[in-house]
């Protein structure tokens, strides 16, 4: 039996994450930072869904749910779903002009070091794995090549917080995946999708963006590992 851990999965990507995984078999544990709609969440996702609560900016939060799966038995997929983007009430971001230190950290303390936080506690639950996997949430807009191309349609993002936390992301799963040769760990861009992160602006369903996530979370012991992939394939850093 596969056990699993996604973290923000009590809606969206990380909830349409867990149903789907759950039908493929895996037992999931639902990482919600507000009990109620996490509990919500587990009950409509039935037996196989297990409540944890987990904030991953909070040191405590994490370290109490590694504790917790500690107990039940141990970990084998990680799935580091949680994130922010900081939109405004019109949903717009903060450009160049705009962005300020302090709006940077905030940004940073979730899609960064909670990623970090959250993989360091787990660490020692996934390395008794006989088959371990992370998958660290990316997006499109962490590719230096696509944001430096006039031509590609995510050149046009005057976000600056975002993009620059999903790159280090990438990054830190180019360094994770050198460390544990032994692990899957990979980041994906599941793309546009209309979520509470943008606003629900986006142009897909979650069943389309969490694809790529479901994917990578069963990926084998033969499979990729240090990559940057959506559905269609590896992408340009």
């Amino acid at each position: 039996m596969t056990t699993t851990l996604i973290t923000g999965a009590n809606k969206g990507l990380g909830y349409e994450t867990a149903r789907r995984l759950i039908a493929a078999g895996h037992t999931v544990y639902i990482g919600s930072r507000d009990a109620g709609r996490g509990r919500d969440a587990a009950a409509r996702l039935g037996p196989r869904a297990r409540l944890v609560l987990l904030d991953v900016t909070d040191d405590a939060s994490v370290d109490a749910a590694a504790k917790t799966i500690e107990a039940d038995g141990g970990l084998d997929v990680l799935v580091n779903n949680a994130g922010i983007e900081q939109r405004t009430a019109t949903n717009a971001v903060p450009g160049a002009a705009e962005i300020t230190a302090d709006q940077m950290r905030q940004l940073f303390e979730t899609n960064v070091f909670g990623v970090v936080r959250v993989t360091h506690a787990f660490l020692p639950l996934l390395l008794r794995s006989a088959a371990p996997v992370v998958v660290n949430v990316s997006s499109g807009l962490a590719s230096i090549a696509r944001l430096s191309d006039p031509d590609s349609p995510a050149y046009g993002y005057p976000g600056v917080a975002y993009p620059a936390s999903k790159a280090a992301v990438n990054m830190i799963t180019v360094q994770y995946a050198k460390a544990f040769p032994g692990m899957r760990i990979n980041a994906v861009e599941p793309g546009f999708t209309a979520t509470d992160l943008n606003g629900r602006t986006g142009i897909q369903t979650v069943e389309q963006g969490a694809e790529i996530i479901v994917r990578m979370a069963q990926a084998g012991q033969d499979g990729p590992t240090g990559g940057y992939f959506d559905a269609r394939g590896p992408l340009p850093w």
